[in-house]
């Protein structure tokens, strides 16, 4: 819920603590500006030039629920929610803190409700910029409350709020997660690495992960954040039937230029056996 973690939250416009009306409709800053919480339950909180993108689209979430509610994907989850256990632990934070945990690109909170699950009182903050994606996300765990917000743009919480911040296949901005960390906090990203779902690639005419992923990654942090330990490699098959393939591609990018994709689906066969692979990378503030 919003009211778990709005203190924590900042002004967009000027960085200044937020607080709720006495009515909890509205989110108001010290400075005088105020933000609507929608009836689901999120609140908008970006700068005057609005929004420059949309997200995903209402399709694009209603085909992620689909796909994850099959537990395809458990391996992933549980890669991401044991390494924030490890972050917690390498800080020393006890155990009857409350953590914050923030996921940028949060999309439906299937992972980030995976993690508050696995880490007792913690809160968290599901961050992204599809408002389809916010009405799924804002009750998705009642420990966690869901903004509205360029990722690409200053994120609209406080200096040093953050014990945790969790990017699943999302976009990266090292100079505001290098801002928002606290002493000892870390970074857990999981990106695609090469061959992650190579067996739909050319039936289907998906897009294909790009090279030199990693390298990027650490040119991207360079003076903001730095890596810890190695990145881990994860890889699992998983047998999909035709529903689930045609979810998977259709909470993708590659959704966007597919226009024929039922007709693509249906000449597969009944199951097919499909690689998922990825990397799970901490980062910790550069020194």
């Amino acid at each position: 819920m919003l009211s778990d973690i709005v203190n924590v939250l900042a002004d967009p416009a000027d960085g200044s603590a937020l607080s709720e009306s006495d009515d909890k409709t509205r989110l108001i800053s010290e400075t005088g500006h105020s933000y609507d919480i929608a009836r689901q339950g999120y609140v908008t909180l970006v700068g005057g030039r609005g929004l420059r993108h949309e997200g995903d689209s209402a399709d694009m979430i209603a085909a992620r629920e689909a796909f994850l509610a099959g537990g395809h994907f458990a391996p992933f989850v549980e890669a991401v929610s044991s390494a924030v256990l490890d972050v917690l632990d390498d800080a020393h934070v006890p155990d009857d803190a409350s953590p914050v945990i923030l996921e940028v690109g949060a999309g439906t909170g299937y992972y980030l409700s995976h993690t508050l699950d696995a880490v007792r009182g913690a809160r968290g903050v599901g961050l992204d910029v599809s408002t389809s994606a916010a009405k799924s996300l804002a009750k998705a765990h009642p420990r966690l409350g869901c903004v509205v917000a360029d990722a690409w743009e200053s994120i609209p919480l406080r200096d040093a709020s953050c014990d945790v911040i969790s990017v699943v296949f999302a976009p990266r901005n090292p100079a505001e997660f290098a801002r928002l960390l606290k002493p000892g906090g870390q970074v857990v990203v999981l990106t695609p690495a090469a061959g992650h779902l190579d067996e739909l690639r050319e039936p289907l005419g998906i897009i294909g992960v790009e090279e030199g992923k990693l390298t990027r990654l650490k040119e991207q942090a360079e003076g903001h954040l730095e890596i810890v330990g190695s990145p881990q490699p994860l890889e699992f098959a998983m047998t999909l039937d035709k529903y689930a393939i045609a979810a998977q591609v259709g909470m993708s990018p590659s959704a966007r230029h597919i226009t024929d994709l039922d007709e693509r689906v249906a000449e597969l066969s009944e199951t097919m056996t499909v690689t998922a692979r990825a990397h799970l990378t901490r980062l910790k503030k550069a020194e």
